[in-house]
């Protein structure tokens, strides 16, 4: 999703509310001296704002790319501050939430929630009646009740709301174990409930690869077709590809997100730009595949046919993928199947998977059928009468209960083909099969931002500072999660997500995870450079994170390219989260990195799907790219000496090792194995093969910077050097393929 330069990250613990009394006392004391800052109402002080704003997680300053500080506008911060609910464009207004700020823990029984390592002690404030006896319990998710011992810590009463609050404090009892459980608070004849999530200190599915390293390949499905496809990769192609990759000795396919878009045409071409991250992409649905298909009238059936025969006269186009013309075929017979009487064990593995879904994927299937009528910026969206739970919209759910019973079960087809892929994966003798991909966020018009928009941040989305690539900023119009508003909900619609991509899959990627240390917001109405970080609870996260993989026995691939604070990897690494590196990026000074010094816990590839194929970049074809685009700083001459010269010190370095002959080039063929032979020679525990290398594609699947006018981003058909689509089928019998993933898995085991 982004260029490879991203920001470093600096602590995500926000400060103690109660640490914050003499600083913001000398804050306030300093008030009287400041002048106006444009932009903003009244007389703000900048230490008053700049003190309100590091109690509240925003960042008030960032390095940037060009490894100078920058200070956040006021007027940014104002309404950064904004979106959290925290009213600062005065003096009079920061000083009020100052004062709530402080007061805030104290006005609860039990906060928000609590998230605990596994094996470390966890302490738990209660809040309660100065000198009133209060008991805390676990209630743990398999049934049983713990009593919560209390420390001996004396913390000072305050008088909140003119009555005297104490602080008891509480041991999360040892015993409790990995998990969801509840706290439980009685004072007074008060009761105060409060998620308890324990999570592993370290998450150990990536151990075994330390004994015995592996590789897989990685892909964007939509683009891999076979003769049966509907002119757009589907599950079962993803499970043909991992059968025939097994084969070869590789252990999982990483794969594009698989999020679902739009429920009718147009749809967003981006993956990494969702109706929702938590459900699937019934674009992916083979239609043959639908048991009750063999049961439809034969004129049904004929119909069918002949939807799938026009659809099939796509996979012969190598320029650019149609995606709503394969959608608007797919939901024509999947509404033909759906009338389909299904047998009892059938109908009752779907009531079943909507159960256990519960209440998102109700909501999930509900925004579909409204959506498909109305368009993404319809007003009835934004409209607080057609908020879920609101009369309108429980009158809605009756009125549409055939159209939502249509998505709830798309779904269900969807995680039934997913898990016949992964199982397929296992069989062919994958160790995790398939690895999923999880987008930064979903779109501002989309099914979350609709649902979820109780715990998301209104008037703000979600980019990128300024860097050398993107020198205007990035903005990818995404809500963020409120920091607060989600720790409210027990860090539920989190965990939800997690949990469902996680059911069928053997690990996943996580684009961009220091988004979930902090992300860069961009308010409503401001340039994306003109933005500010927010910190998250980055141990909740990353320990939610290891608890849901944990449990799905899967493993996590961190995003983290760019500029990172070394703490930063330092600490994924010790929660056992791999990182990420690309052959291209890994530099000492001027000089490419040699494989030795690259990090254990990585997962390394030659590129990313944001550089063109290896193919098409040893040829330079990004700078005519680029250069045809008018994507280019400075002349394209002077692109192509600097490329060069990075080639050649790259391909110095594989001739040094014995990798190419020493007085020749080496075909293009010859260099790209040579590449992955090199990547091998690194300690990292997976190694990454881009599909596209295995058959000689020139073309970038995506060109930041561009629109789909400009380029056909993520709409690009897989074809070989030549430009001739290549089909899943073919690959059995392509000599390029089975010489690449030979040479690695060689390379790999010796």
């Amino acid at each position: 999703m982004k260029a490879p330069s991203q920001h470093e990250a600096s602590s995500g613990t926000p400060a103690d509310p109660d640490a914050n009394q003499t600083a913001a006392g000398t804050a306030r004391e300093q008030a009287d001296s400041q002048h106006n800052e444009p932009g903003l109402a009244g007389s703000v002080s900048p230490e008053l704002l700049h003190w309100l704003a590091e109690v509240h997680g925003v960042e008030t300053s960032y390095q940037g790319w060009d490894g100078l500080p920058h200070e956040v506008a006021p007027a940014t911060l104002v309404r950064v501050l904004a979106a959290l609910g925290v009213q600062a464009s005065t003096d009079q207004l920061i000083e009020a939430a100052l004062a709530d700020a402080e007061l805030a823990p104290w006005r609860r029984m039990l906060p928000p929630a609590v998230v605990a390592q596994e094996g470390a002690p966890a302490l738990v404030p209660v809040h309660v009646r100065h000198g009133a006896a209060v008991r805390l319990t676990v209630s743990t998710e398999d049934g049983r009740e713990l009593v919560a011992p209390q420390q001996d810590i004396w913390v000072e009463p305050r008088v909140v709301d003119g009555v005297s609050i104490g602080r008891a404090t509480f041991d999360v009892p040892d015993n409790t174990g990995l998990g969801w459980h509840t706290l439980r608070a009685e004072s007074d004849g008060k009761v105060a409930e409060a998620a308890l999530v324990v999570v592993p200190a370290r998450l150990s599915t990536a151990a075994a690869l330390e004994e015995r390293r592996g590789w897989g390949l990685a892909t964007q499905l939509y683009s891999v077709r076979s003769k049966r496809s509907w002119g757009i990769g589907d599950f079962a192609d993803l499970a043909e590809l991992a059968a025939l990759a097994g084969a070869h000795g590789a252990d999982y396919v990483l794969v594009n997100p698989l999020h679902a878009a739009e429920p009718v045409p147009p749809m967003e071409p981006s993956p990494y730009s969702p109706s929702t991250r938590r459900f699937f992409n019934p674009l992916y649905l083979r239609i043959e595949a639908i048991p009750e298909l063999a049961y439809l009238k034969p004129k049904t059936q004929a119909v069918i046919h002949s939807l799938r025969k026009q659809a099939q006269k796509l996979n012969k186009d190598t320029t650019r993928l149609d995606r709503d013309t394969v959608y608007a075929a797919k939901l024509a017979a999947l509404e033909l199947l759906h009338q389909a009487r299904r047998s009892p064990s059938r109908q009752q593995a779907f009531e079943d998977f909507c159960r256990a879904a519960g209440a998102g994927l109700d909501d999930f299937a509900l925004w579909c059928a409204v959506r498909e009528d109305l368009d993404a910026d319809d007003p009835f969206w934004t409209d607080p009468a057609a908020a879920l739970g609101s009369p309108l919209l429980e009158r809605l759910r009756t009125e549409l209960s055939e159209r939502i019973d249509f998505h709830r079960w798309l779904q269900w087809l969807c995680d039934e083909q997913l898990e016949s892929a992964q199982r397929t994966a296992r069989r062919a003798g994958m160790r995790l099969g398939v690895v999923h991909d999880l987008a930064v966020g979903a779109d501002l018009q989309s099914s979350d931002a609709w649902t979820l928009r109780g715990v998301l941040a209104p008037g703000v989305s979600v980019g990128a500072p300024p860097d050398m690539y993107n020198q205007l900023g990035q903005d990818w119009h995404q809500p963020p999660w409120h920091p607060t508003r989600l720790a409210e909900a027990g860090y539920q619609p989190f965990r939800e997500m997690l949990a469902t991509v996680l059911q069928h899959s053997g690990g996943i990627r996580v684009d961009h995870i220091l988004g979930f240390f902090r992300l860069w917001w961009v308010p409503a109405g401001n340039s994306p450079a003109d933005g500010a970080y927010v910190r998250l609870d980055h141990d909740a996260m990353i320990g939610i994170l290891a608890l849901e993989a944990q449990r799905a026995g899967a493993v996590v691939i961190g995003e983290d390219l760019g500029t990172f604070e070394p703490w930063v990897r330092d600490y994924l690494a010790a929660r056992g989260i791999l990182g990420t590196s690309i052959l291209w990026f890994e530099n000492d000074g001027d000089a490419p990195l040699p494989p030795e010094r690259y990090r254990v816990q990585a997962l390394s590839s030659v590129n990313t799907h944001d550089l063109p194929p290896t193919a098409g970049y040893l040829a330079g074809d990004h700078v005519t790219l680029r250069n045809g685009l008018g994507l280019l700083e400075r002349s394209a001459e002077e692109e192509r000496l600097e490329h060069n010269a990075k080639l050649d010190k790259m391909m110095g370095l594989l001739r040094q090792r014995g990798l190419l002959p020493p007085d020749e080039p080496g075909t293009e063929q010859e260099r790209i194995e040579a590449l992955h032979r090199l990547l091998a020679q690194s300690p990292s525990v997976l190694l990454g093969v881009a599909l596209v290398d295995a058959v000689g594609e020139r073309r970038v699947q995506n060109q930041p910077g561009t629109t789909s006018a400009q380029y056909p981003n993520w709409q690009v058909p897989l074809a070989d050097s030549d430009g001739e689509s290549v089909l899943l089928d073919s690959l059995a019998g392509n000599e390029r393929f089975n010489s690449l993933l030979a040479a690695v898995e060689e390379s790999l085991r010796g």
